[in-house]
């Protein structure tokens, strides 16, 4: 009878020292970052590099897709639009890529604003596209170094304002050269 019960003794000892093993290998794994299998009786600990294990957990974010500039024809050739077909237009009183329209000058002259990097439609030439920072952070849009502007009092595909004077400088219409047009 001792036997019997010595046997069983030992069996159940070998059972809880193999769940133990288990349990301290999952354990273990989990606290070095690492996969643990146990594909059989034995159970394997397979480690990954941090930067790894980094990359699956946490997903890269894609970059934001921003505004999207094209062209199309009006009445004074082709020219930069939106993609919702708003007329843009650049500000002679400006010189570099720092905006001087704010105010009262902003509400009439909105900027081309964009969360993400400026995207190029039609004719128009992605490297001259760019950015730059106003004042209250927000990125507005930038061709051929010149920061970009709408008419606010126009509906898509209108074209009123071009060599208007106003705000102490021209507002001008802006080829897919970034040459403001005639």
């Amino acid at each position: 009878m001792n036997r019997k019960w010595t046997a069983a003794g030992i069996g159940l000892i070998a059972m809880a020292i193999g769940l133990v093993a288990i349990v301290t290998a999952d354990s273990e794994a989990e606290r070095m970052g690492a996969e643990a299998t146990a594909p059989g009786p034995a159970t394997t600990v397979e480690a990954v590099p941090a930067a790894k294990r980094d990359a699956e957990e946490e997903p890269v974010a894609k970059p934001r897709r921003g505004k999207r500039i094209t062209t199309d024809g009006s009445q004074f050739g082709r020219m930069l639009f939106d993609r919702k077909r708003q007329a843009i237009y650049a500000f002679d009183k400006e010189s570099g890529k720092t905006p001087r329209c704010y105010g009262r000058c902003a509400k009439e002259w909105p900027p081309v604003l964009t969360k993400g990097r400026p995207t190029a439609g039609g004719k128009v030439r992605a490297k001259l596209l760019g950015t730059t920072k106003r004042r209250n952070g927000s990125r507005q849009v930038t061709y051929a170094g010149a920061p970009l502007y709408y008419y606010a009092h126009e509906a898509p595909k209108q074209v009123l304002c071009h060599n208007v004077a106003s705000f102490g400088g021209l507002w001008l219409v802006v080829g897919p050269d970034g040459a403001p047009l005639d």
